[in-house]
């Protein structure tokens, strides 16, 4: 695992974070649909760019 898959994988987790935090609060819909969208992109670039799959 190299830094940036690492580090793509803790911003897309701390963004998860974030979405439970929103839903709780009940903040609006969209905030939490652009949100979950950043988080999941970010995980599916950390995995993507993990180097077990060489």
């Amino acid at each position: 695992m190299n830094g940036l898959s690492a580090l793509l994988i803790f911003v897309g987790l701390f963004l998860v974070g974030g979405i439970i935090s929103f839903v709780k609060q009940q903040m609006p819909k969209g905030l939490i649909v652009l949100l979950s969208i950043g988080a999941a992109m970010a995980l599916v670039a950390g995995v993507i760019r993990l180097e077990v799959w060489n």
